[in-house]
């Protein structure tokens, strides 16, 4: 509760807002736009997308990415998947069908995609005789962007301040994957609380694990630290522990894609291994994703479907072979469990110790802000 109720001043709402230098999604002309991560950090190229099955094919191959982006962005693909069906004539409900299980297949693990789905689906069924239904999915599709983003605000408050009340001075923290501007509606989950917690003057520097094998740390993460003048280095994921020992980091900070009723959570290959060797230095261990990524429907991490993607991601660099000719697994998610996990946050509030009980508590609140 001492965390739940801390608000920003205006001021700083405003520079926290001012310091965002990145966005990944837009709605606009009645397409929708989607900035290329598969090609950042050089080339910065918007692609428009004007059908369902294209935005689908986006999420499958990555130029999205990123729980609570991929939920947006498939979102967003109802609103053209119900404007071509209602071109089309018939029975346009029945046929969105189709487009529903386009979307839902185009990527197993994160919850969000099937979250943003359902609220979709929810809103579709409660419209009225006269309403026009494209403006309507429409204002739904644009609501859930916009309130994702407002949540990684309030994700951002509540970190840094369970930052602040466990240290007063700066402090390097590291972090995995990419849980920024890039990877949400906005601001991000992880990095936004590290962006938050920096401007307060309790980061010292951040280490960003490259994130093999899509190279996401290498190519996202730091890109958007820098862009935000946040200190920032990079390493390679194995060099996690040494660092741990050696550079007195106090905190690793990550996202999630997927968290079960009890409180473990699925995130990027690597997050596991983290935890474990985050625990053994005496290492806080802090998770920040939105509520949407909590899924009360599973027991226990043990029940998440964990993609796996083509070997040739590990086998090959930019086209390029680079390893001998054997098999490759390529597991692109890992599950914590909840016990080497110290808090979770999320627009609902802060859980120290996450466990089914706490959880079940969290969900039945609303947002704070």
């Amino acid at each position: 509760a001492a965390f739940g109720f801390w608000v920003w001043s205006k001021g700083m709402r405003e520079q926290l807002l001012a310091a965002e230098k990145v966005t990944a999604i837009a709605w606009r002309d009645g397409a929708l736009h989607l900035l290329d991560q598969r090609l950042l950090p050089f080339t910065q190229a918007w692609l428009a997308y004007d059908s369902a099955a294209a935005v689908a094919e986006a999420i499958r191959l990555m130029v999205v990415r990123g729980a609570p982006a991929i939920g947006i962005a498939a979102a967003y693909a109802v609103v053209l998947a119900v404007r071509a069906r209602l071109v089309a004539g018939g029975d346009w409900q029945a046929a969105l069908e189709e487009d529903f299980r386009l979307l839902s297949e185009s990527r197993p693990t994160a919850v969000n995609l099937f979250w943003a789905l359902n609220c979709m689906r929810e809103r579709l069924q409660r419209l009225k005789a006269g309403d026009d239904p494209l403006w309507v999915m429409e204002q739904e599709a644009v609501g859930i962007h916009a309130s994702d983003r407002e949540a990684n605000l309030t994700m951002a408050q509540l970190g840094m301040e369970v930052i602040r009340q466990q240290q007063g001075n700066a402090q390097p923290v590291m972090t995995h994957c990419n849980a920024g501007a890039l990877a949400t509606g906005g601001f991000g989950t992880a990095l936004g609380v590290i962006r938050a917690a920096h401007v307060e003057g309790l980061i010292e520097h951040v280490y960003a694990d490259e994130t093999r094998p899509w190279l996401q740390g290498s190519r996202l993460t730091v890109w958007e630290l820098a862009c935000d003048g946040v200190p920032v280095s990079l390493n390679a994921d194995s060099a996690a522990a040494h660092l741990m020992k050696t550079k007195g980091i106090t905190w690793v900070i990550v996202g999630a894609d997927r968290i079960a009723a009890n409180g473990d959570v699925a995130n990027k290959i690597g997050t596991y291994q983290l935890a474990v060797n985050a625990m053994h230095h005496g290492v806080r261990f802090m998770v920040v994703a939105p509520s949407s990524t909590i899924d009360m429907s599973l027991e226990s991490g043990e029940l998440i479907p964990i993609e796996e993607r083509d070997g040739c991601e590990l086998l090959e660099l930019a086209g390029q072979r680079i390893a001998a000719d054997v098999p490759a697994l390529n597991p692109v998610f890992d599950v914590t469990p909840a016990d080497l996990i110290d808090y979770l946050i999320t627009e609902k509030g802060v859980v120290e110790r996450p466990d089914a009980a706490k959880l079940v508590q969290l969900m039945c609140r609303k947002r704070l802000h």
